[in-house]
């Protein structure tokens, strides 16, 4: 079974920066992507930004300039650039990776809290 571990979640205060990164324990054969979703309290998991095999980005409109995906798609890993932080960040953040076709996988990390604070 295929772990995704996440780290680098914590408290930060308005204006910081984080990174978080995620990766896989074991190999996923060309995913066709990767990304971040974070849900927050009394709120729907909603997706933050994902990064697909051709390399092309995709952002919700409240983090777009402040936010950066990256990805590495033969070593199964990924990261979020976190800057310009906002109380409304304070999230769950969540790892996904997917992989279409007949047997579709569909894979989740554990979960890392992001606050926001000052």
């Amino acid at each position: 079974q295929v772990q995704l571990v996440e780290s680098g979640g914590g408290l930060v205060q308005p204006g910081g920066s984080l990174r978080l990164s995620c990766a896989a324990s074991r190999r996923i054969l060309r995913p066709n992507s990767m990304g971040w979703y974070r849900q927050a309290p009394g709120k729907q998991r909603e997706l933050v930004a994902e990064i697909t095999s051709a390399g092309s980005t995709n952002y919700v409109d409240s983090v777009k300039g402040r936010f950066t995906i990256s990805g590495d798609n033969a070593k199964n890993t990924v990261a979020l650039q976190m800057n310009s932080l906002k109380p409304e960040d304070t999230a769950v953040y969540y790892c996904n990776v997917r992989k279409l076709g007949v047997v579709p996988q569909n894979y989740w990390g554990q979960g890392t809290q992001v606050t926001v604070s000052s």
